[in-house]
């Protein structure tokens, strides 16, 4: 259960990611992730948000499957982090997946916006 009002807020934002990714919701998901992110993909690759949201739009990303397992998150000042462990299944560039994977997401919150995705690494969990 989250402590503040900051951590509220932050479970709720990776929730809609989450929903998002299910959905392949691309305006949502430009709403969460920052313009400067960088994420590292279970491939070991580096992707931005332009990368994301083409995959996305193309359908050569989708997510059939996304079941949390677990999922713990801190926040300090206006830095969060979330760490989700869990089950997901679909295409990643194109091809079909079925993994277990830890996604670890850096967030960062300001007044207009709220919070977005800045950082993120995903690998095999």
């Amino acid at each position: 259960m989250p402590d503040s009002e900051r951590e509220a807020e932050l479970l709720d934002a990776e929730r809609r990611l989450q929903a998002a990714q299910r959905a392949g919701d691309v305006a949502a998901l430009d709403e969460l992730l920052d313009d400067h992110l960088i994420a590292i993909g279970p491939d070991g690759q580096r992707y931005g948000k332009r990368d994301d949201l083409a995959a996305h739009r193309s359908r050569t990303s989708i997510v059939d499957e996304l079941v949390e397992e677990q999922l713990d998150l801190i926040v300090e000042g206006t830095t969060g982090v979330t760490i989700f462990v869990g089950r997901v299944t679909g295409l990643f560039g194109g091809e079909p997946f079925a993994a277990r994977l830890r996604y670890t997401r850096t967030w960062v919150y300001d007044d207009d916006r709220g919070w977005r995705i800045l950082a993120a690494h995903i690998s095999p969990a």
